[in-house]
C-alpha cells in the first residue's frame, strides 16, 4: 500500500521474476520522493521487492541494509558480470540502462582475479595524486568559477559550480585540460550516458565518451605525463589501452556525477535546515557533517544496477533465479528503519554504503579524493560568499527525474554582489 493507494500494479511476462504487483523504477511517480517509494516498497515487500526496469523489465531491488551487504559480500553468489543476465533477449538495442548494464571489459564487470588486477592499477593510479595538491588545484578552480558570478550577486549553482568544479579537477587529475569545449562535450555526454532525460541518447553519447578517452589514451601513450592516465599505462600489470579507456571511463564517471549531486545536495542543506544556520559561514564543522549526513539521506547515487546472480539462491526470503539482476538500493539501505529505528541518522556516523560495499566498492582512494573536492568546493563557496541564501523558497526547488541519481535540477541563489 502507498499512502494514496495501494501500489500499481503491473502483470509479469512469462518467466520473469517478478511477480504481479511489481512496481516500475521507471516514470514520474516517485522521482521527486523517491524515498516514498522505498517505504512503500519495503512495507508491501519487505528487504527485497520485485521491480521492473525500462521496458518493464524485471529486477530484484535490495532494500536492506543487511541485505546490500549480503550481495556485496558474497561475489560467488552475486556477480558483476552482466552477461549471466536471463534477459538479454527481451533487451532493445537501444534500452536506455545499456551504458549501465551492457557488458563491457572494464574494471566494473570483472571479477576474481582480474577484477583484483584491475583494481590494483586503479589504486595505485590513484594514490599518486596527492591530495593537498587535488585541494590546493580544487581552490583555484573554486575561485575562478566564483569569479564568473560573484559580480552579479546570483547564480545557479548546479550548473555554475557543483558541475563545473569535480570536473574540472578530475580531467586535470587525468591529463586532459580542465577548460575548453571538448572537455564540456564530454562532461554533457557524461551526464546523459549516466542520467538521460526525455529526447536525449545515453548509448549515443557513451559511444562519443569513449572517443574523446581513446584518444587521450592515445595521446598519453605517445606523451606520458604526471597524471592518472599515464600511472595507469605504464603500470607493470600491463593493461592493454582498451582496458585503461573503459577504466578511466569508469573512473571520470564515478568522480564527475556523484561529487557534483553530493556538492549541491550538502549546499541545499546547508541552505535550508536550521541547524546548520548559525555555522554554515567558514564553518568547517558544519560542512563536515552536512557532507556525511548528505550521504545517508541524500546520497548523490540512490540505486545501482547491478549484481547477476550466478545460481538459484534465497535473498530477503525471496527466491532468486539463476541470471536475474538485483539493484543495490543504497538509498534505501541507508534509511532502513532497522539500523535507524526511530529515523534517527548520526551525521557522526560513516558506515552508509554510498560508496557500496565488498570487492567492488569505489576502489581506495576515490572516496577520500571525492571529499576532498566536495569540501573544499562547499567550503570556498561559503567563504567567498558568506550571505549566500536561496533565491527561491526550499519547496520550490525540484529534484532531476531519475531513480539512479540523486541531484538537484537548479540551485538558485543570491549574495551581495563581490567585486573582483
Amino acid at each position: 500500500m502507498t499512502d494514496n493507494g495501494p501500489l500499481p500494479p503491473h502483470a509479469a511476462p512469462a518467466g520473469c521474476p517478478a511477480h504481479t504487483g511489481a512496481v516500475p523504477l521507471a516514470g514520474l511517480e516517485y522521482q521527486q520522493d523517491p524515498s516514498r517509494l522505498y517505504r512503500d516498497l519495503r512495507r508491501e515487500h519487505g528487504a527485497v521487492a520485485p521491480v521492473l526496469l525500462d521496458g518493464d523489465i524485471p529486477a530484484w531491488l535490495v532494500l536492506g541494509y543487511s541485505e546490500v551487504g549480503y550481495v556485496t559480500s558474497h561475489d560467488e553468489l552475486f556477480a558483476r558480470d552482466s552477461r549471466r543476465w536471463n534477459q538479454w533477449e527481451n533487451i532493445p538495442a537501444d534500452w536506455p540502462l545499456l551504458p549501465f548494464v551492457g557488458y563491457q571489459p572494464s574494471v566494473l564487470f570483472t571479477e576474481g582475479d582480474e577484477h583484483r588486477r584491475r583494481s590494483e592499477v586503479i589504486t595505485e593510479a590513484l594514490e599518486g595524486v596527492d591530495q593537498f595538491e587535488l585541494a590546493r588545484e580544487c581552490r583555484q578552480i573554486a575561485d575562478q568559477l566564483i569569479a564568473s558570478f560573484a559580480g552579479s550577486g546570483q547564480a545557479e549553482l548546479m550548473s555554475a559550480y557543483a558541475h563545473a568544479l569535480p570536473m574540472r579537477a578530475v580531467v586535470q587529475m587525468c591529463g586532459m585540460p580542465h577548460t575548453g569545449e571538448d572537455t564540456q562535450r564530454l562532461v554533457e555526454d557524461l551526464q546523459i550516458s549516466l542520467d538521460a532525460t526525455e529526447g536525449e541518447d545515453p548509448v549515443a553519447a557513451y559511444m562519443r565518451v569513449a572517443e574523446r578517452i581513446q584518444q587521450l589514451v592515445k595521446e598519453k601513450r605517445e606523451r606520458p605525463g604526471p597524471d592518472v592516465t599515464s600511472r595507469m599505462l605504464l603500470h607493470p600489470a600491463g593493461l592493454t589501452d582498451e582496458e585503461v579507456v573503459q577504466d578511466l571511463i569508469t573512473i571520470i564517471a564515478a568522480a564527475q556525477q556523484p561529487t557534483a549531486n553530493w556538492i549541491c545536495n550538502t549546499l541545499r542543506l546547508l541552505l535550508t535546515d536550521e541547524r546548520f544556520a548559525l555555522s554554515v559561514s567558514g564553518g568547517r564543522l558544519s560542512v563536515g557533517e552536512a557532507l556525511n549526513e548528505v550521504l545517508w539521506l541524500d546520497t548523490p547515487t540512490q540505486n545501482f544496477i547491478g549484481r547477476w546472480a550466478v545460481r538459484d539462491t534465497q535473498l530477503g526470503g525471496r527466491r532468486i533465479r539463476a541470471g536475474d539482476c538485483v539493484v543495490l538500493g543504497l538509498a534505501a539501505a541507508n534509511t532502513d528503519p532497522q539500523i535507524w529505528p526511530e529515523s534517527y541518522v548520526g551525521a557522526e556516523n560513516a558506515a552508509h554504503l554510498s560508496f557500496s560495499n565488498g570487492e567492488h566498492r569505489c576502489p581506495y582512494p576515490a572516496p577520500l579524493l571525492a571529499d576532498v573536492m566536495a569540501r573544499t568546493a562547499v567550503e570556498n563557496l561559503l567563504e567567498r560568499l558568506p550571505d549566500l541564501v536561496l533565491a527561491v523558497e526550499p519547496e520550490e526547488l525540484t529534484w532531476r527525474p531519475s531513480i539512479w541519481m540523486r541531484g538537484l535540477s537548479a540551485l538558485p541563489v543570491e549574495f551581495t554582489p563581490v567585486v573582483q
